[in-house]
Order: structure tokens, then sequence, then C-alpha cells
């Protein structure tokens, strides 16, 4: 069965404690935490105090996921802060091995995420040192964006590298995920959604996350 990761990215922020609240009452697995530095990319949004305030409310997983240039100067902070998955991008290139080695070494699961135009085969040398593969079915930066077809071969490449490896790493898809396509998301192979839109954006968010963790089995 298929986790699923809300993303606050798409909360109401003037009722953050109210939709943590939601998050740890559903049947949704773990929280999603999108950080944005506004260079690697076009947008901002929030970073350590927050999630710290968050930490402090979540009863489940918090999945943190960092959108940002150097993230190794960070790790120590995220860990502080709360993080249980910390995920860098492998597009910021600077010693990705090294940065993923700290992470786990400060006692977190390491992700690492990998865009729309980077291949799978780019992440094969270190598959074993990956707890968590993050692959983006939109470009980063916004929620709200369709999903991207093209996606479904990466996941189903990530899989058979991921098996063929014997690694236990997860595959993770962020973006566009929705109830009309979730189920052939998971038939590629993947093994947590995020969901920010879907989720927030329907009437009744609960019960959005039990249909979507309904559609994942």
């Amino acid at each position: 069965m298929a986790l699923i990761a809300p993303s606050l990215l798409s909360a109401d922020f003037l009722n953050l404690g109210s939709d943590i609240d939601m998050i740890n009452n559903s049947e949704a697995d773990w929280f999603h935490l999108d950080v944005m530095d506004g260079l690697f990319v076009p947008n901002i949004s929030y970073g350590m105090p927050i999630i710290a305030q968050i930490k402090k409310r979540a009863k489940k997983t918090c999945d943190v996921h960092l959108m940002v240039v150097e993230p190794q100067r960070y790790l120590e902070d995220f860990k502080k802060a709360g993080a249980d998955y910390l995920t860098v991008h492998y597009e910021t290139g600077y010693h990705i091995h090294r940065t993923l080695t700290s992470i786990r070494a400060l006692g977190m699961k390491a992700g690492l995420a990998i865009n729309p135009h980077t291949p799978v085969e780019m992440v094969k040398d270190i598959i074993h040192d990956i707890d968590l593969l993050l692959v983006m079915s939109i470009n980063p930066g916004f929620g709200g964006q369709k999903f991207l077809p093209t996606t479904f071969n990466k996941i189903r490449e990530a899989r058979q590298l991921i098996d063929q490896s014997g690694s236990k790493t997860l595959i993770e898809i962020d973006g566009g995920v929705t109830l009309e396509n979730i189920s052939d998301i998971i038939a590629a192979g993947a093994d947590v959604l995020v969901a920010g839109n879907t989720v927030f954006a329907a009437p009744d968010p609960a019960d959005m996350i039990k249909r979507l963790k309904q559609a994942g089995k």
C-alpha cells in the first residue's frame, strides 16, 4: 500500500495548526514539507523556524524536501528543526554522496530528488546511499501543476534499478498527483505519493486523503 504525504505548501497558513491536526487525524502517513530559497527554484516558501513549530504538533513522519542551493550548509539545522527524512536535489551538484552520508550520520533518512530532465541512471552508483528517491513529476517551485506523463517511464526505470540493486530505496512522486492518476503511478512502481493541491483544494481534505489512500491499495 502506497504512503500518502500531504504537502503543507498548499495548506492554509493562517490556520496551519488546524491543518496539521487534520493530517494527524487522517489516514495520511507523512507530512511533506517543501523548503524553497528563491534561487534553486523561482519561489520562496518557509524554513527551519516554521518546520520546528510544525514538528511540535505533528504526530507523523516529517519528510523535508530542500529545493535550495548548497543544501549541505543546512543539514544540522534541519535535523534540529525535526526532519525525519531530508531530501536534497541531485542538480545542486555538490558532493552528493558526501551530503547523503552526512544526512544519515545525523540520524535522518537521506533523500535524493531528481528533476524532470535528470535521467534515473545518474543515481545508479549511489542508489544504496539513498533511502528515498524523489522523482519530480513537475518542474519544482510551485504547486498546482499538471503531472508530466514522461514520469511514468522514469518511475519504471527507478523501480528496475532499485530491484536489481537490492536496495531498499523508496520511490516518492511529487507533483500533480490526483485520484485520476494515482493508480497508474503506483502500478509503475511508486511507494510514496505527495499530494498538495489535490488535498487542500478539496471540500473535505481528510476525505480526499482517505480516497487517495484507498486508490493506492
